[in-house]
């Protein structure tokens, strides 16, 4: 009697480790599938000449940024100013700023620096400021062993000054929400936003593991307006834990250590 082979199947979804999800585009379109998220998302696209004329042309200030990409790289903030000016449109790429007379001018030349690559445009949010520079936030959500969501952890992210992305990585600098949010909020209304994004993080990070299977954290990128109306610019499902080492309270690093060893992330 032959011997019967044991079938060799791959599981993608392994329970012992997370799955990353690249696209961007792929993560807006999930969050935006829960009706009740969907005021948090800004307007975001592909990016071609027509959409990013169309949405400059609405929001006066956009963000462009790569499909695929890390750490803010790549990221480009677009304005349009006043029909006055002399060369109304600009883009700023890291800490250069170029102006010009018309669309088909600067379209041309930006171009050339995303090299063809699929590109987003997104309503640009006007961040609230620290000290006169932009900040966001990172809202961490993650799995528990017993894989019920958590938000564990909800750090301010602070603009290099001569830059527009907020990342860590990319010269930001790292700060508690209770620093960032003093001068906008009393003690008493500062918990309870807090708990508001701790809320959200969930919902989120439910509607990307409804789409993406095997997702077990994602970091959430949240700008606030000056309504303090939040706005979900990015979902990240690769998120640094190291971040939340800056904390004074440590406990909250612990945690988030303790949940991604659970899951095989560290």
């Amino acid at each position: 009697m032959k011997k019967m082979r044991k079938k060799n199947v791959k599981n993608p979804l392994s329970l012992n480790k997370a799955r990353y999800v690249s696209s961007k585009i792929g993560k807006t379109k999930a969050v935006e599938s829960v009706e009740s998220l969907r005021k948090y998302v800004p307007i975001t696209k592909r990016m071609t000449s027509v959409s990013l004329e169309e949405m400059l042309e609405e929001y006066k200030m956009v963000y462009v940024k790569p499909n695929i990409g890390m750490f803010g790289n790549g990221v480009i903030r677009i304005e349009l100013a006043d029909e006055e000016a002399e060369r109304p449109f600009s883009y700023q790429s890291g800490v250069t700023i170029k102006r010009f007379k018309t669309f088909a001018d600067m379209y041309v030349s930006l171009i050339k620096v995303t090299r063809k690559r699929p590109y987003l445009v997104q309503k640009g949010i006007h961040l609230l400021t620290y000290k006169g520079n932009r900040f966001d936030l990172r809202v961490m959500v993650q799995q528990t062993p017993a894989r019920r969501w958590e938000t564990t952890g909800v750090i301010g992210r602070v603009a290099h000054p001569a830059k527009i992305v907020t990342n860590f990585h990319n010269g930001g600098t790292l700060k508690s929400v209770d620093t960032l949010l003093k001068k906008y909020l009393p003690p008493t209304e500062r918990k309870g936003f807090v708990k508001q994004l701790q809320v959200m993080g969930i919902q989120v990070a439910k509607a990307t593991n409804e789409r993406y299977r095997g997702v077990k954290e994602i970091g959430v990128d949240v700008a606030l307006d000056k309504d303090l109306h939040p706005w979900i610019l990015e979902v990240n499902t690769s998120p640094d834990p190291y971040i939340f080492r800056r904390l004074k309270d440590k406990r909250i690093f612990a945690k988030i250590r303790k949940y991604a060893r659970a899951y095989g992330r560290l």
